[in-house]
């Protein structure tokens, strides 16, 4: 009974780490580790709008979380990896960083204290939030987002621990 459990166990587990086809609209957000991740601000979390799941990719919508945030408080990379993006889009300042698995995490509005092409690990400052978040019911908003490949996910997926329940064999 034990090795069959374990056997089940290790199929699973390979199958959570197979490479994606190609052309493969990739799977929903999976996480195995909560540690590889932490909060892009210090403190508790509020989210003052969550992510919306979308339709398709190209409706109108929410593609983040907003977060309640300190004017000019830090902003933290929320895992390891490299900038890809700092500067302006739409008259904001952006953050983008490219992870592994190809996550990309934006932040916004950020005055970045990084630039494109510099690595960065979990954790460390990436810059200040900046005031004049659009709809921020508050003095100032994060809007951090993620997304795999073209299609975006809920990156307050990335702090919540995958659950993983074993059913009883038949």
């Amino acid at each position: 009974m034990r090795a069959r459990v374990l056997t089940l166990l290790l199929i699973i587990l390979a199958g959570a780490f197979a490479p994606l086809p190609a052309a493969a609209e990739p799977p929903p957000l999976t996480v195995t580790a909560t540690a590889l991740w932490t909060s892009p601000m210090d403190g508790h979390l509020t989210v003052t709008r969550p992510f919306e799941q979308l339709p398709h990719r190209f409706a109108a919508g929410h593609r983040g979380v907003d977060l309640h945030g300190r004017p000019g408080g830090p902003v933290l990379a929320a895992g390891d990896g490299v900038v890809v993006f700092a500067g302006m889009v739409a008259g904001r300042p952006v953050v983008s960083i490219d992870h592994a698995n190809g996550l990309r995490t934006t932040y916004e509005p950020v005055d970045a204290s990084v630039g494109a092409g510099l690595p960065v690990s979990r954790g460390s400052p990436i810059g200040t939030l900046a005031i004049g978040h659009p709809g921020c019911p508050v003095q100032a908003c994060l809007h951090w987002g993620l997304r795999r490949g073209k299609t975006y996910l809920d990156p307050l997926g990335l702090l919540r621990p995958t659950r993983v329940r074993l059913l009883p064999m038949e």
